[in-house]
């Protein structure tokens, strides 16, 4: 194991570019003085020769990355040069790096240009240096496929970065979204507690407190301010993020939902009891039935049960006069249901066009990350209906 890390990280050293490049150049010219020392010793000074041009046409690819056209530029002349005088008779690995550089480095329009002034500069030697039927052929490829190459590695380097931009952004966005829904379930819920509170305190005033009446008065336009300024927040945190997103796209590109806040509370179905306390004590009369066994629910279920009642419960106290509600959790084999009912009249303005909120969406974007459905709306008796099914199986 030791040895597999110093094998990573002696790799992420050498893929620095710097490093890379010094150590590119470092092997040729290392391999190309062995092979000048051994043929000069041999008597081959006009292999001997080629080996220096070999060895001086290297160095510039220490700029192939900030200056790729410049060094493909001077590996060409060097490599016409060779051609002319015979020293060389086939295309260098150091001018096949330049043109590849090119291509990884520049521009599409650049590597374009780049391609044909070499194919034409290339094709146009190999014909005077080996005037044989095709020659200028394989000369004019040769600089195209190298371009042709880098471009491709340089596509794929854009298209892998542009993947993990976007997977950045859309955690940031699902990060915002949890953050709103988070905000919604918790503060909205305890200030229309407050709310309802203070205006139950106020009714039973005797007319002739009139300080507490307008300190009561004070604190519930508080509350209802706060609750504004809560939406208005929650509109920016909700800015642009598409409906349903909730989780954030892990390296291995699969989504994972993002329960962390609410497992940090430790919300979940064994606090109904204490939630429909609650309710009753703020002026809501509700009841809650168990049926089935119950069983560990996963978290992300767990959570999402006991934010939809808090958030049913929220609603029927806000948007309905003189209501009782009731709870009803059901344990089955493959799925829990959690339904909320009412049997409340319309408030002053009616539930059917109340205060922009955020309500029903998150109650949507919980049950939906956890694979279920959620149906909501008016009962034929009167009253307001929530219902949630969620599969356990597929959670």
């Amino acid at each position: 194991m030791r040895f597999m890390r110093r094998v990573t990280a002696a790799w992420r050293f050498f893929k620095r570019p710097r490093v890379f490049d010094i150590t590119l150049v470092t092997v040729l010219v290392g391999g190309a003085s062995v092979g000048l020392v051994s043929v000069l010793r041999q008597g081959y000074p006009d292999v001997g020769a080629g080996a220096v041009l070999f060895i001086l046409s290297t160095f510039p690819l220490l700029l192939r990355r900030s200056r790729p056209v410049t060094v493909a530029a001077i590996e060409t002349a060097g490599e016409i040069f060779g051609l002319a005088a015979g020293i060389v008779a086939s295309a260098s690995i150091p001018s096949t790096i330049a043109f590849y550089s090119v291509g990884r480095y520049t521009p599409g329009r650049t590597a374009a240009l780049t391609a044909v002034g070499g194919g034409v500069v290339y094709g146009l030697a190999h014909h005077l240096a080996r005037p044989v039927p095709g020659s200028w052929i394989a000369g004019a490829i040769y600089p195209v496929a190298a371009i042709l190459v880098g471009q491709l590695v340089r596509v794929r380097a854009e298209l892998r970065e542009r993947g993990q931009r976007e997977a950045t952004e859309s955690a940031v966005r699902a990060e915002r979204r949890r953050i709103a829904r988070e905000l919604h379930d918790v503060v909205a819920h305890h200030i229309s507690v407050i709310n309802v509170l203070v205006g139950g305190a106020r009714a039973t005033l005797p007319p002739s407190e009139d300080a507490a009446h307008d300190a009561l008065a004070g604190a519930e336009r508080t509350a209802r301010q706060a609750l504004a300024e809560m939406r208005q927040l929650l509109n920016v945190l909700r800015a642009d993020d598409p409906v349903g997103a909730g989780g954030v796209f892990t390296t291995d590109g699969l989504l994972r939902i993002e329960g962390g806040a609410d497992a940090a509370t430790g919300v979940g179905a064994a606090r109904l009891p204490a939630l429909v306390q609650e309710a009753a004590t703020a002026g809501l009369p509700t009841s809650l039935s168990v049926v089935g066994e119950p069983v560990t629910l996963p978290a992300a279920v767990d959570h999402a049960v006991y934010r939809i009642v808090q958030e049913a419960l929220t609603n029927t106290r806000k948007h309905t006069v003189g209501a009782r509600a009731s709870v009803r959790l059901a344990y089955e084999s493959e799925a829990v249901e959690v339904e909320v009912t009412d049997d409340g009249l319309p408030a002053a303005g009616g539930r059917t066009a109340p205060a922009p909120g955020f309500g029903l969406d998150g109650m949507a974007e919980r049950v939906t990350l956890c694979g279920g459905l959620l149906s909501t709306g008016p009962r034929l008796e009167g009253g307001f209906l929530v219902r949630a099914r969620i599969p356990l199986e597929t959670t």
